[in-house]
């Protein structure tokens, strides 16, 4: 943790192509925290060796962050390469924030446009993808149609992961007001209904969709591995702050024994540092709600409280 203004920095780190090769290079990236003190993006975004906007030159067909301030989302996108693109240099030394949803685009799907770059915003809620439904043309209408036809109009691009977004945001809104505080819970269910349907609508077999996600509303934010590796932190080895970081606490630098944790990364690839990271299982779910709540699931089973991780690799 850094000590000065009581912020940090979360490093992104390198990605580990030699180790993913042609996988890695052939879809989308994604990066995400919560944590209990604002946190600088420089790092993660430009600064590290190997950090989002030098990964962008394998992923160059756009890029997005959104960062919230107040509880707001700020979104900003590009369908620029996000390393030679200056809007992406400037944003990325003035971000701070306590949530911070980042990504990088691959096409598959869509145009090359700023309206099909990730993250996608509606009111509160942003969600990036890293996938793709391969037979999306013939199944759009039957997925649009799964959109309550209030949201539907908000639909501005041609990719499918606008449209799992807001499947997603229907299936959230019979839960409560989109504008309103959701349980992580609830937000479990409505992942869960989304990937269920569109497994339901897409799959047979020539076809599987890939739907490998992060969403939040800048005080929960939930992720599940649908066909792309995904990784978690949600602590270090040992912190090169912890003599002067006023947050320090025991969940810094181990397992949480309380559920509770001070910061919850997730990443396409583990990150290069301290953080100590682990392997989300095909159609596993996690999330942190707005207490910094640690909670783990599946696709097709109840949620669970976090348990200690017996596979854990340092980035």
């Amino acid at each position: 943790m850094e000590a000065r203004s009581s912020r940090r920095e979360i490093g992104f780190g390198c990605f580990g192509a030699a180790i993913h090769g042609i996988v890695a290079a052939s879809m989308c990236r994604l990066f995400g925290f919560r944590s209990v003190i604002p946190s600088q993006v420089h790092r993660s975004l430009l600064a590290a060796d190997n950090a989002l906007g030098v990964q962008s030159n394998q992923h160059p067909d756009g890029w997005g962050v959104a960062f919230y301030v107040d509880g707001a989302p700020h979104v900003t996108r590009s369908p620029l390469t996000a390393l030679g693109d200056m809007l992406f240099h400037r944003l990325s030394g003035v971000v701070s924030s306590q949530t911070v949803l980042a990504h990088v685009r691959k096409a598959t799907q869509g145009q090359i446009n700023v309206l099909n770059c990730h993250p996608f915003q509606y009111g509160r809620w942003t969600c990036a993808h890293n996938g793709d439904i391969p037979n999306f043309d013939a199944k759009r209408e039957l997925l649009l149609a799964e959109i309550a036809p209030r949201l539907r109009t908000f639909v501005l691009g041609d990719t499918d992961s606008e449209v799992i977004f807001y499947m997603l945001l229907t299936y959230l809104a019979e839960r409560g007001e989109l504008s309103g505080e959701h349980r992580i819970e609830d937000v479990f269910d409505a992942l869960r209904r989304t990937v269920a349907r569109v497994r339901e609508l897409c799959d047979d077999e020539n076809h599987s969709a890939i739907l490998t996600l992060v969403v939040t509303d800048g005080s929960c934010l939930v992720a599940t591995r649908g066909g792309r590796e995904l990784f978690l932190s949600t602590y270090k080895g040992r912190c090169s702050d912890r003599d002067t970081c006023a947050s320090l606490s025991a969940e810094c630098e181990a397992p949480t024994q309380s559920g509770f944790v001070n910061h919850f990364i997730i990443a396409s690839e583990p990150l290069q540092g301290e953080n100590v990271w682990s392997e989300l299982e095909p159609g596993e779910i996690v999330g942190v709600d707005q207490r910094m709540r640690v909670v783990r699931g599946r696709v097709n089973r109840l949620s669970l409280p976090l348990a200690p991780s017996v596979t854990a690799r340092t980035g």
